[in-house]
């Protein structure tokens, strides 16, 4: 089947040009998946993973955060969110969503976040929760957890540490040696944020632990959150269980988590993504055919 690929632009608040993908299929569309990428990555990888879903009716939209991909206007601009910071990740994802919704008008729309993407989406959800039928979070954590226990001077290379004789500096994102190199290869992958940018994130993101402004959150939205429990990301998953109890603790009713034995970070991209994947889809099934 083919699967058909539009790029576009749109201006974030600030009037920032920002980059974005449509990914479709022959089958009518049933439904929406908007995807938020992770740091030092880009959109665009998510295509091939999620080409199943895509196939299947689902439309699928991705930008390029500021700072990634072909919004960063240079390459001397990757990791640089730019004077409007991190918040204005969450925002342009907000303006992405409405456009991704007045494209496809009645259609049900789920929002995945991967990694820092899932930052992003645990921010966007305190204020646009009623924007979307469904969210999910991949390779997530509380970020004060993961705060204490990371090395952020050292950036992405940081988290090789947890695998045992590693074979590159990223042998945390999958078991995949193939996926690894792909990774390694990609020019447009691999850096981390400048020093300014993880500042705003994290101070952005203060937001997102806690108790009252989680409350904001609806307390009927279906969460869905998947992880390896070899991800150092999520510290084997020490960093991530306390944030499905902050969701259930603050209302959220319908929240599934999945947790994948011996997985690393890019649960997509993973040896066993075929089952990730189809396990994405029959939730992503379960809450269109419901909304």
């Amino acid at each position: 089947m083919a699967l058909h690929q539009h790029s576009f632009t749109f201006e974030g608040e600030d009037a920032t040009p920002i980059f974005a993908y449509r990914w479709s299929g022959d089958a009518p569309v049933r439904g929406i998946l908007q995807v938020a990428h992770g740091m030092g990555e880009h959109a665009l990888r998510y295509r091939e993973p999620l080409a199943p879903i895509i196939e299947s009716g689902i439309v699928v939209y991705a930008n390029d955060h500021r700072g990634h991909g072909r919004t960063a206007p240079n390459a001397g601009a990757l990791g640089d969110f730019g004077p409007a910071g991190f918040a204005a990740l969450a925002s342009d994802m907000a303006k992405l969503t409405d456009i991704a919704r007045a494209e496809n008008p009645g259609k049900p729309l789920v929002l995945l976040g991967h990694s820092m993407g899932s930052f992003a989406l645990q921010l966007y959800l305190l204020d646009h929760s009623r924007k979307i039928d469904g969210a999910i979070l991949s390779g997530s954590a509380a970020l004060d957890c993961l705060a204490a226990g990371m090395n952020t001077g050292q950036g992405l290379k940081s988290f090789s540490a947890a695998i045992e004789n590693p074979r590159t500096e990223f042998d945390w994102l999958s078991r995949d040696p193939a996926e690894v190199d792909k990774y390694i290869a990609d020019l447009l992958c691999g850096f981390s944020a400048t020093e300014a940018s993880q500042a705003s994130m994290f101070a952005a993101l203060m937001r997102t632990f806690d108790p009252q402004a989680l409350k904001a959150i609806r307390g009927d939205l279906p969460l869905y959150i998947f992880a390896g429990d070899r991800d150092p990301v999520n510290g084997n998953l020490a960093w991530l269980r306390p944030l499905a109890d902050r969701y259930r603790a603050a209302g959220v009713k319908n929240l599934q988590t999945k947790f994948y034995k011996d997985g690393r970070h890019e649960m997509l991209n993973e040896t066993n993504r075929a089952d990730v994947v189809r396990d994405l889809a029959g939730w992503i099934d379960a809450v269109i055919g419901a909304a």
